[in-house]
């Protein structure tokens, strides 16, 4: 059984603990809860393209990667940022460099009100900085259309935040971590967790290994969500060694018939992977060395330089070669800047960006020679539904050019898939892994979503699968047991099943911890405030009131002083000189035998209580008081409502007798007789002869009797007698000692135990 009083607070990082299960029979109050996970994709449902999906669970919002469609331009690229708030977005994680998943975030830093966090790895910020300052270069939309510019580039970059591999983070309340998602340099699976619940992200990942990458890790921890990507449906993939070789062939069919051969490819990611195959295969052969192989594009020099600064995080056949030579320090591979810079006299090979053929040296190139049958283009990447690439996949007989003229197209089109994407044999292996029991399907086209969807809904039964489109959103429902952890003084003690323990429940970002009062500053910035008490109140100098409190309560210290500061007890007359507090506990029966201590120059007697109410008795002043000072709380006002009974309605005659053994029954209705007038006012109470409390009204009618026990021996109205039942009650709690070993007097449990 847990008791418990829960207050909202920010916690520390916490020690070994002990887990306690909250009975959800006993407490009715919210321990067992249901909430509903929601994930709404605001780009890349149903598409490729203008990744971003939205996770909200428990009031916390994180958006997966914000990027742009490469099918459009200016405004109609964006995600469909106006169907959310972006102020109650807490993070936003990007996965890795491309434009489809990094390229909105300027717009949506700048732009909007997000005021949350941004997080990607080291080497996707450094990459994210170079193509995003090229693309604003580039674009080629009116000034009113662009989304954001150079300086809102740079001013982006001053929130984006660096993590590693499998570093833990946390943002309020929201756990976060990341793993190596193969695909590109950089790129990483975001494993989020919030209240318990885990969602992995995998954005665009491979487990395939390459040339110069290792393929996605598994995750050490089982995620409740995946979202995963569909790109390529059910496709399954060619072996790596065929694939290479099926490429070098195409690329040799080009180049021996006398045309170039064009290789639209991404800066960064796929085209590192064709360089090196090329650069390899170019010098196994020497018929093939004097044609010229370029790598166009404007930051061809800056990405080797980013790939040769993080050459730790590629795999263990990069790291060899590159304690011998640079891997990607070429010997047949030349850089061109631009058209210009190109002599076109001859079959050559020439990689340029981007990858779709929407704008720029690759678009450009293709202009040039699509008409010329000896040429030849290769897409070895994914291309778009709306893309150039795109459309001549299907071999048209005619394509229109940049001016608006339409032109025969002569030069071969191949296609060959090496964008390091997961395909249905990887994506079924990693589900089998990791076992989630929510599957949600994003960056596909609906065809590839579809399919994928149907695919695994039959292999993966236990598992429920969802392919949402954009702002459609998938709801899920999270049901399980909170549990406290028991911190600090509470858990050091060992407790059995059912065992009550009594403490403060503090809530801090889905996490419950149980604590001591007195330990709330070293878990949390709670502040524990309280109430001390003080009242002065007049004595009658002749009444023993020493005697009196000591015998109506236990745990009684005493201690006497004088007017020069010297303290004394009753166990001897010797003095002590010094300031700390010097004092003497006697048990119950011994302090009724002993009378107190007296010194000619006592200045006063300080009565405490169990350590918590303090009396000082200032009999000698020239009006003798009581000051009682005492930490507020129900068991300690009680005692103090004693006191001041006993105080204020003291007679010595009375006392005297009480004093004496064997008056306790005289006593008790002396002080219930005073305690009923105190509560009811003026009213007519008088001790009948069988010892009774007897109140009476004007015409001399008993109204109702109550015993030295306090029960109500004759009352004619029930009303009354229910409300004299809880009086009563608090006048026994008064009148009674309260033994600590109940607990009674502890400032963590405010529990009173009446005999």
């Amino acid at each position: 059984m847990l008791n418990s009083t829960t207050p909202n607070s920010s916690a520390s990082n916490t020690p070994a603990h002990q887990q306690v299960t909250i009975n959800k029979k006993e407490h009715h109050t919210q321990y067992i809860y249901g909430e509903k996970l929601t994930v709404t994709p605001l780009g890349a449902g149903n598409e490729v393209g203008r990744s971003a999906v939205l996770l909200q669970f428990k009031g916390k919002s994180v958006l997966f990667d914000c990027g742009i469609h490469p099918a459009f331009s200016g405004m109609a690229s964006l995600p469909f940022f106006d169907e959310i708030d972006p102020s109650e977005v807490d993070l936003v994680l990007v996965t890795h460099f491309h434009l489809d998943h990094c390229g909105a975030l300027p717009y949506f830093t700048e732009h909007t009100n997000f005021q949350g966090r941004v997080f990607m790895t080291h080497p996707t910020k450094a990459i994210y900085k170079l193509l995003l300052s090229d693309f604003v270069k580039v674009s080629d939309v009116h000034v009113d259309d662009q989304l954001f510019t150079e300086q809102n580039l740079l001013d982006s970059l001053k929130k984006i935040e660096l993590i590693d591999y499998h570093q833990e983070m946390e943002h309020n309340g929201i756990k976060f971590w990341c793993y190596n998602a193969g695909h590109v340099l950089g790129a990483a699976m975001f494993m989020v967790e919030i209240a318990g619940v885990r969602v992995l992200y995998t954005g665009d990942f491979s487990r395939q290994p390459d040339r110069h990458l290792l393929g996605a890790e598994t995750p050490t921890l089982s995620p409740d969500v995946l979202i995963v990507e569909s790109t390529y449906g059910i496709t399954v993939f060619e072996g790596q060694l065929d694939r290479e070789r099926r490429f070098t062939q195409m690329v040799t069919e080009v180049v021996r018939r006398g045309g170039r051969c064009l290789i639209p490819v991404f800066a960064l990611g796929r085209a590192q992977e064709l360089l090196l195959i090329l650069d390899e295969y170019w010098e196994t052969h020497q018929e093939l060395q004097h044609i010229p192989i370029y790598y166009a594009s404007s930051l061809a020099k800056k990405c080797m330089t980013i790939f040769q600064t993080y050459i730790n995080m590629m795999n263990d056949k990069i790291r060899k070669q590159f304690d011998i030579h640079n891997p990607f320090v070429f010997k047949h591979i030349s850089n061109l800047k631009s058209v210009e810079d190109f002599q076109d006299n001859g079959p050559c090979v020439i990689m340029a960006s981007p990858g779709m053929l929407q704008s720029g040296l690759s678009k450009e190139l293709f202009e040039l020679w699509c008409q010329d049958a000896k040429n030849g283009v290769i897409i070895p990447g994914y291309a778009v539904d709306g893309t150039l690439a795109k459309r001549i996949m299907s071999e048209p007989e005619t394509v229109t050019l940049s001016n608006g003229n339409t032109v025969p197209l002569r030069m071969s089109v191949k296609t060959i898939s090496f964008s390091a994407h997961s395909d249905k044999a990887q994506t079924e292996e990693f589900i089998s892994t990791v076992k989630p029991p929510h599957i949600i399907l994003v960056h596909g086209d609906a065809a590839n979503c579809h399919r994928l969807k149907q695919a695994l809904q039959t292999k993966f039964t236990e598992s429920r699968v969802y392919a949402p489109k954009n702002c459609t959103s998938v709801q899920i429902m999270f049901q399980g047991e909170k549990r406290a952890k028991v911190l600090g003084q509470l858990a050091m003690k060992k407790y059995e099943d059912n065992d009550e323990i009594n403490g403060i429940l503090l809530h801090h970002n889905f996490q419950h911890l149980l604590l001591n009062e007195k330990d709330l500053r070293l878990y949390s910035d709670v502040c524990c405030s309280g109430v001390k008490q003080t009242l002065l109140v007049p004595l009658n100098d002749n009444v023993p009131y020493e005697s009196l409190i000591r015998k109506l309560f236990q745990n009684v210290t005493v201690e006497y002083r004088s007017k020069n500061g010297e303290v004394k007890t009753e166990q001897g007359s010797e003095s002590m000189d010094t300031t700390d507090d010097t004092s003497v506990q006697t048990s119950a029966s011994s302090r009724t035998k002993k009378a107190p201590i007296e010194f000619s120059d006592e200045e006063s007697t300080i009565i405490t209580i169990d350590g918590v109410v303090r009396i000082e008795l200032k009999l000698k002043e020239k009006t003798p008081c009581a000051l009682i000072e005492w930490p507020s709380s129900s068991a300690n006002d009680c005692i103090v409502d004693g006191i001041c009974n006993l105080i204020l309605y003291s007679d010595r005659s009375l006392h005297e007798d009480i004093l004496e053994e064997g008056k306790d029954e005289l006593k008790m209705l002396y002080c219930i007789q005073q305690m009923i007038k105190e509560h009811f006012g003026e009213c007519v109470c008088r001790l009948s002869e069988d010892k009774e409390i007897e109140v009476i009204d004007p015409s001399q009618r008993v109204l109702l009797k109550i015993s030295s026990m306090g029960e109500i021996t004759l009352c004619e109205d029930e009303r009354m007698r229910g409300f004299l039942e809880i009086v009563m009650r608090r006048v026994f709690m008064s009148m009674f000692p309260l033994p600590t070993m109940m607990g009674c007097l502890d400032d963590c449990d405010h529990t009173l135990h009446i005999h």
